[in-house]
């Protein structure tokens, strides 16, 4: 018996007590988790197909560890430019272990639960207004309007990114308008799609830097652990171990 499960983005073809390498999960390690996104079941020749993955059904697994794979070295030059740039990256991985296959009883995540149709409202034709009301009408959707310039400025705000060693106020510029803007979003960030953004928002010149360490500093700093971070930034030379 075997199933094709989608992980972390990518497909695998799974069987019971299999073990294999992931992109990083979030759990930590021990924990057990179930994958409800199965594509397909294959069963002494019965074969499942989902449209696209089958309801109720599962991959039961544990975390077994979480590692890092092998370095690579990324390296750029122009000749007769001066332009040379070295950049060394090592994926985030996760090994788990197949335990079950569950073809039932699994609940969909909540970001797959289907979602309610808006009811269609009819409009009821209202009498003409008079020219006193109109006015009325028109004070309060000024109002209503500042009102929600206002909100819209204070939820803008975002956490202090300059409190993360190696990020500067530019950069913080960078990351925020990317949607990064808060601790807890840098902490889900993968350190190299933010050198992509880096270089794509700010020029060939923000590839030197190493956002390696800023997810783990901004999860301490979204925890309130000042001087854990504190501790960590200590180590650290510029935002690099």
């Amino acid at each position: 018996m075997y199933a094709i499960v989608e992980i972390a983005g990518q497909q695998f073809k799974v069987s019971k007590d299999q073990k294999l390498y992931v992109h990083r999960l979030p759990q930590a390690e021990g924990e057990e988790v179930v994958f409800d996104k199965v594509l397909l079941i294959a069963d002494n020749g019965n074969i499942n197909i989902g449209a696209p993955a089958i309801e109720g059904a599962g991959v039961k697994a544990e975390i077994l560890r979480h590692l890092k794979g092998d370095k690579i070295i990324v390296f750029k030059k122009k000749r007769r430019k001066g332009y040379r740039v070295k950049r060394g990256h090592r994926q985030l991985y996760s090994q788990i272990l197949v335990k079950d296959i569950l073809e039932s009883g699994v609940k969909p995540s909540k970001k797959e639960a289907k979602k309610e149709t808006p009811k269609t409202v009819t409009k009821k034709s209202s009498p003409v207004p008079k020219k006193e009301e109109t006015k009325k009408v028109k004070a309060q959707a000024t109002k209503s309007t500042t009102a929600g310039k206002t909100s819209v400025k204070k939820t803008a705000k975002g956490d202090d990114l300059k409190k993360i060693e190696g990020i500067g106020p530019k950069i913080a510029a960078i990351l925020t308008e990317a949607g990064y803007g808060t601790f807890e979003a840098l902490s889900k960030a993968d350190p190299a799609k933010i050198s992509e953004i880096l270089v794509e928002k700010g020029g060939k010149r923000y590839a030197m830097h190493n956002p390696e360490t800023w997810p783990q500093q901004a999860q301490l700093a979204a925890e309130g652990k000042w001087d854990e971070l504190k501790e960590l930034q200590d180590k650290l030379q510029g935002g690099r171990k």
